[in-house]
């Protein structure tokens, strides 16, 4: 029974956190309020450590606190819970693209969808740069020099080409510490 409550909770957060995984920080104080299965306090913690771990941090937290909840199995059930609305929604969507996916209208606007799509990663693209190159009004010349570097790295320099992605965020973060970013 705990299991089947623990599903229709992180269902019913997954059905209706429309806009991220920091969307569905309502639903589970709320829970916590509701349940007792974990305090406002073990909720601060799930938040540090899904930031801090890879993925998303809806489905972080969902697994963090099935986990509090009832073990490994909780971890599993809450997360299924959370995706499992997202996993419908996706296959109705595709069932309607596919049926039309012939129509001039569903193709002209998927046409019309990529340069807006374009511009928005662009546009973050260029928020991040600007964030990260100017502290204020001034140039962050660290920064600068540490991307000029990476540029050099992957692109010039024949040795470093097809290393993972994890080698070049690693090489970022100790040369970040090295030199107090």
């Amino acid at each position: 029974m705990m299991y089947l409550k623990l599903f229709l909770e992180f269902f019913n957060t997954g059905l209706f956190a429309i806009g991220g995984g920091m969307a569905t920080l309502p639903f589970l104080y709320d829970i916590a309020d509701r349940t007792n299965w974990f305090t406002r306090h073990q909720l601060a913690d799930m938040i540090a450590v899904s930031e801090s771990t890879p993925g998303p941090i809806g489905v972080n937290m969902a697994t963090y606190a099935g986990y509090i909840t009832s073990g490994l199995t909780g971890s599993i059930i809450a997360t299924l819970g959370l995706i499992t609305p997202s996993i419908i929604i996706i296959l109705i969507i595709g069932a309607f693209l596919y049926a039309f996916r012939d129509n001039k209208y569903v193709n002209g606007a998927f046409y019309g969808l990529r340069p807006a799509s374009s511009a928005m990663i662009t546009s973050a693209g260029l928020i991040v740069a600007h964030v990260t190159f100017l502290n204020g009004n001034n140039l962050n010349f660290k920064a600068v020099a540490l991307a000029v570097i990476l540029l050099i790295f992957t692109h010039a320099i024949k040795f470093t080409r097809g290393l993972h992605p994890v080698f070049w965020i690693a090489f970022s973060a100790i040369v970040g510490i090295i030199f107090k970013f």
